[in-house]
């Protein structure tokens, strides 16, 4: 069965009633996937719960080019928001009648990173992935529910960027489609004008609008996700607003306002 990465925006998923919702739209949008012969594998973020509870616990909050500056005391809240995050997910996914199984990066060593720079600190960028456990896990009948914290070579715990795990990983499934659900509609070719929004774009055009800085801050590493998997071999990736109702459906049928990137 073709695979089809999902990546779940925090955003989506920020506050109880929010999430009942979010997850009752989720799961039946996973099994019509699954019902059309799809192999589903979700990777989920968790930025606004992150930085909620860093401001609670006093720890400050900082990005550097979209992404999180994280020092000791954020790597600890990061895994264990993470990790809840991932629990809070696998258990609605399952009473929704959804097969789920959460794993965390490095698990199998599934997602390996390397620090991104001093600036970032115990932030990372991907070097490499493996999929054998993924696999493994679809196989069985189970739909991965993917936590993005990596494994340094060092053995240290890694921050990385949800849309750049979800990219390596759909990039190393060879996946179909990438579809990435975040609070926004579309790109847009001027990120402050709302209706330079484009429903299609080339990656060549995507690689452009990040030399130019039209795409930044918190788009940059979604459209870095989205270069790594066309470059794959993925057919498309997509844009979507993930709060939307059918928003994965809709993504994958081209239905309503979406972006998809292709090579």
């Amino acid at each position: 069965m073709p695979f089809v990465v999902i990546k779940l925006g925090g955003h989506a998923l920020d506050g109880a009633h929010d999430l009942a919702i979010a997850l009752d739209r989720l799961a039946d949008d996973v099994l019509g996937l699954r019902t059309a012969g799809v192999s589903p594998v979700l990777v989920h973020g968790a930025g606004p719960q992150i930085s909620s509870m860093l401001e609670r616990l006093g720890v400050p909050v900082s990005f550097v080019d979209g992404f999180r500056v994280t020092d000791e005391a954020t790597m600890e809240v990061v895994a264990m928001t993470l990790s809840h995050v991932n629990l809070q997910l696998v258990a609605g996914l399952q009473q929704r009648g959804v097969p789920a199984a959460g794993i965390a990066g490095p698990d199998a060593g599934t997602v390996y990173a390397a620090p991104k720079g001093s600036a970032w600190g115990l932030a990372g960028d991907v070097t490499r992935v493996d999929t054998g456990l993924l696999c493994h896990i679809v196989e069985a009948g189970y739909v991965p529910v993917v936590n993005p914290v990596a494994i340094g070579n060092d053995g240290s715990l890694l921050n990385c960027n949800a849309d750049a795990v979800a990219g390596a990983l759909a990039a190393g499934l060879r996946a179909d489609a990438l579809i990435l659900l975040s609070d926004v509609d579309q790109l847009r070719r001027d990120p402050d004008d709302p209706l330079s929004v484009v429903s299609d774009v080339s990656s060549l055009e995507v690689l452009s609008m990040i030399t130019s800085g039209a795409i930044r801050d918190g788009m940059r590493p979604k459209m870095d996700a989205a270069l790594t998997a066309v470059r794959a071999g993925a057919t498309r990736v997509v844009l979507a607003n993930g709060t939307r109702p059918g928003a994965l459906q809709d993504a994958l049928s081209g239905v309503g306002r979406s972006t998809v990137i292709t090579a």
